[in-house]
């Protein structure tokens, strides 16, 4: 919006701004470092504050000086509503609305104090043009920040975060307003014309975390909305703010120390676990898996570490083995993958599955089978892992109950590798590792590889050769004993016939013994 036709007759004289004048200056006004050498009959009969500190001062001299210094917006705010005063053009968008509207409330341009006054049109402004935008009510919000309290108080935050909730809340087949969206893919796409239903996600997540937390909150009650695109939105800003989360995308706002600062971080990170959705599946376990690994980071509440564990534990039947190799927690830790957390989300899910009320334990036993064949393949991967200690992998072996393998072969197979890339580890330490494996769910195929296992320790070894002994002696003495009832079928049915011809009745009636 364009205010005022006369040409800008503001210039700078070292740390002095003047207006070029026939009149000689009666009014100097002080923000920080900078001083204006202004004049009375523009400025005093639109605004109702200057009107009373120049009647208040003590200075009976034509010329009046007044310190300003605590003006919402600074001295650039303050020279915008200077300008308007003197009819100097202007030019008002949503990058200065907010400083400008903020002085121009603090220096009190009301209409009690002249007809048309800077506030009015100011008010205009914000209903007719930025609340109508999506994108100048995203600027403008950002744009509180440094006059936040100002901002709250005058309704600018709440009105802007209306006009958003409202946009975000319409219908994408009705969204015709421009919106940044930067998916992989995408620009192939516009020529469809079609809206993603995640159009908003990314033009939120340039905001402040209060501001962004409060229009989640708006939106979520509504019900309008599915919990996967609340969670789409906690990713994004999560991947904008906390750049550990992906390796693909920077951390394009992060320039102050502020806004890189540990604290400020945390706060983004306990907001964002406030308000994942209570749906299983709002969010995905690998974007669960990597907050944990922020949280160890940052040092968050255990209030909120405790609750992503939790939620990834209600999800690890949806992980992938590629989710679960996060890298160690920090440099100091020589292992390649953070074995502890998968440990503790494992028990999380256990916890969880124990509780569960078996409606159908069918369903129950293959989600826990399908968790053990998991664990067995990441204990794998671990075991190369030149640095992991075998307490941990025995740890996480043995976190699993019984049921959860039916077959131990993958279990084996991680054990053999772990054994085959730490060649020093001690008796004891084999002993452990072992202690977990049950030689009878193994396959014939990997008892005859444990039989010739060198490495294995030799306890494992003589239990998997006594089990071959039992079940061999076994298969004999059941064979053996098919044999003997076999033969003794034979001859009982033998004897039921020799039965059957010595009391055949004879002629006379009388019973007599086999005659040739």
């Amino acid at each position: 919006m364009k205010l005022g036709h006369r040409p800008d007759t503001f210039y700078t004289e070292e740390a002095t701004r003047t207006v070029i004048s026939d009149v000689p200056s009666d009014l100097t006004i002080r923000i920080n470092d900078v001083t204006y050498l202004l004049h009375k009959y523009p400025l005093l009969p639109k605004s109702g504050l200057l009107q009373r500190l120049v009647s208040e001062s003590d200075d009976r001299s034509s010329s009046v000086a007044l310190d300003l210094h605590d003006i919402p917006g600074g001295e650039e705010a303050f020279e915008l509503c200077a300008k308007f005063c003197y009819g100097i053009t202007i030019n008002l968008s949503a990058r200065n609305f907010v400083s400008a509207f903020c002085a121009a409330k603090f220096l009190r341009m009301t209409e009690a104090v002249e007809k048309g006054n800077l506030i009015m049109k100011l008010e205009a402004f914000l209903s007719s043009c930025i609340l109508e935008g999506w994108k100048d009510s995203i600027l403008t919000l950002q744009n509180t920040e440094k006059v936040y309290e100002w901002s709250e108080n005058l309704g600018i935050v709440r009105r802007c975060i209306e006009s958003i909730v409202d946009k975000i809340l319409t219908p994408p087949t009705k969204v015709t307003w421009s919106y940044t969206y930067t998916r992989p893919g995408y620009g192939k796409r516009r020529h469809q014309s079609s809206v993603p239903e995640d159009w908003w996600t990314e033009d939120v997540s340039f905001l402040d975390i209060d501001i962004f937390r409060c229009i989640v909150a708006a939106v979520k009650p509504t019900n309008m909305l599915q919990p996967q695109l609340i969670g789409e939105a906690l990713h994004v800003y999560a991947s904008r703010w906390l750049p550990e989360i992906t390796e693909s995308r920077p951390n394009e706002c992060s320039t102050s120390q502020e806004q890189d600062s540990p604290v400020r971080k945390q706060k983004i990170l306990e907001t964002i676990v406030g308000l994942i959705p209570a749906d299983k599946g709002s969010v995905s376990i690998k974007f669960l898996l990597r907050l944990i690994r922020i949280a160890n980071f940052l040092e968050v509440s255990p209030v909120t570490k405790a609750e992503l564990v939790r939620l990834s534990g209600v999800q690890l039947e949806e992980a992938t083995l590629s989710d679960l190799l996060l890298p160690a927690r920090s440099p100091n830790d020589q292992t390649s993958t953070d074995i502890d957390l998968v440990t503790m989300v494992l028990e999380s899910f256990l916890r969880q599955w124990r509780r569960q009320t078996p409606v159908d334990e069918s369903q129950l036993l293959i989600s826990i089978q399908k968790i053990g064949k998991l664990t067995d393949s990441y204990l794998q991967v671990v075991a190369k892992d030149a640095n992991m200690p075998v307490q941990k992998v025995a740890s996480l072996a043995e976190t699993l109950p019984g049921i959860a393998r039916p077959r131990h072969d993958d279990l084996y197979m991680a054990i053999n590798i772990y054994l085959k890339e730490h060649p020093e580890l001690s008796k004891t330490e084999k002993k452990q590792l072992c202690r977990v494996l049950d030689c009878q769910k193994l396959s014939p195929e990997v008892r005859a590889h444990a039989v010739r296992n060198e490495r294995l320790p030799l306890r494992t070894v003589v239990q998997v050769l006594f089990f071959e002994q039992e079940k061999g002696n076994y298969i004999s003495n059941k064979n053996h004993t098919s044999r003997e009832l076999g033969t003794a079928g034979v001859l009982e049915n033998l004897r039921k016939s020799d039965d059957k011809l010595q009391l055949r009745p004879t002629r006379n009636g009388k019973g007599k013994g086999n005659q040739r």
